[in-house]
């Protein structure tokens, strides 16, 4: 069980944090479940930064507004899936500094991103 932490001013409202997160249960299919960590800025809208680590799912069937893990000419990005005008799939930034780019023949989608970790610490 998770307690809500206020971001502003102290809540009293919480004095005892009661149970456990098991970091386990972020994960539904083991099997069909890797990490990555995320590189460059595209995704800040969404909450996704630099250095966060994404927990993402292959078993997952990709649809429109997923974000999703994908190979362009070899290289992996991190983007929202989303069918465009005329149903073409492409590849949307979440950061206005970024062009949507169309899928081309050779991409491919290696998963949905169901979690992201941030290290604060850094």
């Amino acid at each position: 069980m998770a307690c809500r932490v206020s971001a502003g001013f102290p809540s009293p409202a919480d004095d005892f944090i009661e149970g456990s997160l098991d970091l386990n249960s972020l994960i539904e299919q083991p099997a069909a479940t890797y990490f990555l960590r995320a590189s460059g800025h595209s995704m800040i809208g969404a909450g996704i930064f630099d250095g966060d680590l994404l927990i993402v799912d292959r078993s997952i069937t990709p649809r429109s507004g997923h974000i999703v893990i994908a190979t362009i000419h070899g290289e992996f990005t991190v983007k929202r899936l989303v069918k465009g005008p005329g149903g073409q799939w492409r590849l949307e930034a979440e950061n206005s500094g970024f062009l949507p780019m169309d899928l081309p023949d050779d991409s491919e989608i290696w998963g949905v991103v169901k979690n992201s970790i941030r290290d604060h610490e850094r």
